[in-house]
């Protein structure tokens, strides 16, 4: 009886290694054939190519000058640290009582540029927030035009040291949880923060067309990061169509109801400081650029997770076809649709809660709340984005499951036993 039972377990042994193998790779545990890699390539490297020709064509030349003066915002500023601060008497102002009349003075000395050393005094009256603490460091602005003693003002406080502490701390653990992951996942990350600041902003504000630069932007940033984290092969390639198509259905979806509800784009004070200090950019080009560089983060998480499940499903059952493991597939995706919708709806409130807390306090309807521009333009960008991520489940999950039933490694082998026959 055992020495029936060793040629089993020998052919036992010999196939692990194979298994063990597919279970650390990034590629797909079934192969593809050579004529879908084929149909993938001419899709995606004329894509990839449009992508680098755009980066080509569109890069900026640097962020052009503004002709306006004494805006505040863009002034130069120069670190600086507080040397000492007293409590003083202020000199302005009624005085009810001892608490209301007591001022914080600082002496703040110039820590970097041309007047390093230099002293000066700020004033911090009872009502202000901030308080200041000596050896505190502090951002302060320089006004070359103003007097002597009011070219220097304390505009905010330093946070260099607690957020490098803060990015540290979420690199380690991102590297310890993810290992050579997570590294791929960091240095895709600094690639798409530099396409967003070296190439999209300075092309936007150079005069070029909003949801161009957002549109060959994204897609840089998508391909980037899709491969560098997840591996060159068929399996990231279905997640990196899945996300093209869902993102021109947000750009299609955007542009539509941007126009028929009449948004402008204009509901603060940063899109307003921007069209005057650059009156040629396109506000509502920037809206639609910003719903689509908004949804780009959350696309990629649903669509690679979409197509590793299926991968997942058919390693679990090799016999199963495309429809069977299209329809697991979407129930683990109706569940993911679930959570990411009410994520984005939170993440929505959470950022407006000042905004809801002053339409409480105006007792106005929710309708009325609702058709105001400043709030519908937010529920219009949330709701285009949560469609698109819909629509990339089902969308995703069929690609994944075709691509990775067009070939079976038994149908290789009687191919290759017929040829050697």
């Amino acid at each position: 009886m055992a020495a029936q039972d060793a040629p089993g377990a020998a052919r036992t042994a010999r196939a692990r290694p194979r298994a063990h193998s597919h279970s650390h790779g990034h590629g797909p545990a079934h192969p593809v054939s050579a004529h879908l890699r084929k149909v993938i390539a001419a899709i995606l490297v004329p894509f990839a190519a449009a992508v680098a020709v755009g980066l080509i064509v569109l890069w900026p030349n640097g962020a052009p000058a503004h002709t306006h003066t004494g805006v505040g915002f863009d002034q130069r500023t120069q670190s600086a640290e507080i040397i000492r601060v007293q409590n003083v008497r202020c000199s302005n102002g009624p005085i009810s009582n001892a608490t209301s009349g007591i001022c914080q003075q600082a002496e703040v000395k110039v820590a970097s540029g041309k007047d390093t050393g230099r002293t000066f005094t700020e004033v911090v009256q009872p009502g202000q927030l901030r308080r200041y603490t000596a050896g505190q460091r502090v951002v302060v602005a320089y006004s070359p035009s103003a007097p002597a003693n009011l070219q220097y003002s304390v505009t905010d406080v330093d946070r260099t040291v607690p957020m490098a502490a803060l990015a540290g701390v979420f690199a380690l653990a991102v590297v310890a949880v993810g290992r050579w992951r997570g590294v791929s996942a960091l240095v895709a990350l600094v690639i798409s923060f530099a396409v967003l600041t070296l190439f999209m902003l300075p092309a936007i504000l150079q005069g070029d067309d909003p949801l161009l630069v957002a549109v060959v932007g994204a897609s840089a940033i998508m391909l980037v990061a899709l491969y560098l984290c997840h591996g060159v092969g068929a399996r990231t390639s279905v997640a990196v169509l899945g996300t093209l198509c869902s993102l021109l259905l947000i750009g299609l979806l955007g542009s539509v109801f941007i126009d028929w509800a009449l948004l402008t784009g204009d509901t603060s004070d940063e899109t307003g400081l921007v069209h005057t200090l650059y009156p040629g950019i396109e506000i509502r080009g920037l809206l639609l650029a910003g719903v689509i560089i908004g949804s780009l983060g959350v696309l990629d998480d649903v669509t690679v997770t979409q197509v590793a499940a299926v991968w997942e499903l058919k390693e679990a059952d090799p016999a199963a076809c495309w429809r069977r493991l299209y329809g697991a597939g979407m129930r683990i995706g109706r569940d993911h649709i679930a959570s990411v919708v009410n994520t984005l709806v939170m993440a929505y409130a959470g950022a407006s809660l000042p905004l809801l807390l002053l339409f409480s306090i105006a007792r106005s309807g929710v309708m009325t709340v609702a058709n105001s521009e400043i709030v519908a333009e937010e529920i219009v960008r949330t709701l285009i984005g949560s469609i698109g991520l819909v629509a990339s489940v089902p969308l995703t999950t069929v690609l994944a499951a075709l691509v990775v039933c067009a070939d079976r490694p038994d149908r290789a082998h009687r191919r290759g036993r017929r040829r050697r026959s």
